[in-house]
């Protein structure tokens, strides 16, 4: 019952939008085409960022630092094994780096720079794309509203003295229809550029106070080795 009392509605919708589109004319096709477009990568940035752990609060991160803090890197790294965030790869990523012994420390940090390049990589995946829909909607709006005026001008001269204001009237905003409808399109999507891009900065600090944080500790600990080593007492007569 629930979906026969919605399937009126839902016609009425589709046709309501159809003659809307017809409208435009071919802009408004190509503008109904990219809202579609805008919206999918819109969604599927949302997903990614979500998997990319974006909003998970960087808990087991957080614990693996403090493991590795107190020295305890074996249990450090076994912390973010089967965790899948940018943030935790990228720890993980620089604890392997610091601990491996054959890695001098600036070796040790541009392998973790390389990996966080990676990983911001894949985090602005998808943001050119709606960043294009931001600036072309609005041209396509006005290329629609551009074609519209001409032949709406062109209507004009050919009725010549018989011609009509109402007629010119109509053409004019059927064509302005289209400058309506890509700045819809382009405004959403500013805005979740806007917001998508605050995010991946957001991110971006994060990762780089972690990987800080990882190298601090591993400089700290040696530099305690090596003091403990000058500190300890010489053997008379030792060679």
């Amino acid at each position: 019952m629930f979906p026969n009392d919605l399937s009126p509605i839902f016609a009425t919708t589709l046709e309501r939008i159809r003659d809307f589109v017809l409208l435009g004319g071919p802009a408004m096709w190509a503008i109904a085409a990219l809202s579609v477009a805008t919206l999918a990568v819109i969604l599927w940035k949302l997903w990614r960022l979500i998997l990319f752990g974006a909003w998970s609060g960087g808990r087991h991160s957080e614990r693996a630092l403090e493991l590795w803090s107190k020295g305890k890197r074996a249990e450090a790294v076994a912390e973010l094994s089967n965790r899948h965030s940018g943030r935790a790869r990228l720890v993980r990523a620089a604890m392997v780096a610091a601990r491996d012994p054959a890695l001098p420390l600036e070796a040790a940090q541009e392998e973790t720079v390389r990996v966080a390049r990676k990983l911001l990589a894949q985090a602005r995946a998808g943001l050119r794309g709606i960043e294009l829909a931001a600036v072309i909607g609005p041209l396509l709006g006005l290329f629609g509203t551009v074609t519209g005026m001409i032949s709406a001008f062109q209507a004009l001269q050919e009725a010549g003295s018989r011609a009509d204001p109402a007629t010119l009237a109509g053409g004019i905003w059927e064509a302005l229809l289209t400058t309506a409808a890509g700045m819809a399109v382009a405004i959403p999507a500013q805005v979740a550029l806007a917001w998508f891009d605050s995010v991946v900065e957001r991110m971006r600090h994060d990762m780089e106070d972690a990987a800080t944080r990882v190298f601090v500790a591993r400089s700290a600990a040696r530099d305690l080795q090596e003091n403990g080593a000058q500190a300890q007492p010489r053997i008379v007569g030792a060679e």
